[in-house]
């Protein structure tokens, strides 16, 4: 069973979505109302989800997002927890923050209860839960590339011609079909090559990829996503 703590200053919202998951069998073992709780809870029930908003007392999501995987947790099972974050601005310079703090994805609080369902599966699996687009445009407003900070950051040296290009056009936009067609290749050897270059570049998934991209100057605002 999914296991997932809520972390959300509104009692109203803790409760509505613990509710909406119990009713598909997604058991919630923890509620927080402000990020030191958040940090109590996960530590304590060590989740396979944790459902974060970013505005809280004490301490806001952003921060115990932080705190929480910066220690690189892992589930009962063994797997890495993930973060989900709440908000009400789909393109809010703090989910962008939390995206490079390693979140997964991020979630409008009045997402419908199949949408809440359906991310907390997806996010449980491994995924990322942003559709590159979406990604594009958040990390295309936040993201800057330090002063004299080279245009290709060490660790892309790591990756081959090809994980780069794959690369740039995953930060473009394309999806793993939409990859598969532009590359001639099949959508097994898509995921096989996403896979090694989060490996190579020691990221939790695509989105982070995507973000690792943009701020080191691989890609930049307004590129074609073509090598």
């Amino acid at each position: 069973m999914t296991r997932v703590v809520i972390a959300d200053d509104q009692a109203l919202v803790r409760t509505g979505f613990t509710m909406i998951l119990a009713s598909a069998g997604i058991e919630v073992v923890g509620h927080a109302a402000n990020g030191v709780e958040a940090i109590a809870a996960t530590r304590g029930h060590r989740p396979d989800v944790v459902l974060m908003d970013i505005r809280m007392p004490e301490m806001d999501g952003l921060e115990a997002t932080r705190r929480i995987l910066a220690d690189a947790p892992l589930t009962t099972e063994g797997e890495p927890i993930r973060v989900v974050i709440l908000t009400t601005f789909d393109l809010d310079r703090y989910v962008y923050a939390a995206l490079t703090a390693g979140a997964s994805g991020f979630l409008l609080k009045d997402v419908t209860p199949d949408h809440l369902i359906h991310a907390v599966r997806l996010v449980r699996s491994g995924d990322a839960l942003l559709a590159p687009a979406i990604t594009r445009r958040l990390v295309e407003r936040f993201a800057r590339v330090e002063p004299g900070h080279s245009a290709l950051h060490r660790d892309m040296a790591t990756l081959t011609p090809r994980e780069r290009e794959v690369l740039v056009m995953l930060a473009g936009g394309l999806s793993n079909p939409e990859l598969a067609v532009a590359l001639h290749l099949s959508e097994a050897t898509v995921k096989t090559h996403i896979t090694r270059i989060l490996t190579k570049l020691q990221l939790r998934d695509r989105v982070q990829a995507v973000v690792a991209a943009y701020e080191t100057g691989l890609v930049t605002p307004g590129s074609s996503g073509r090598v």
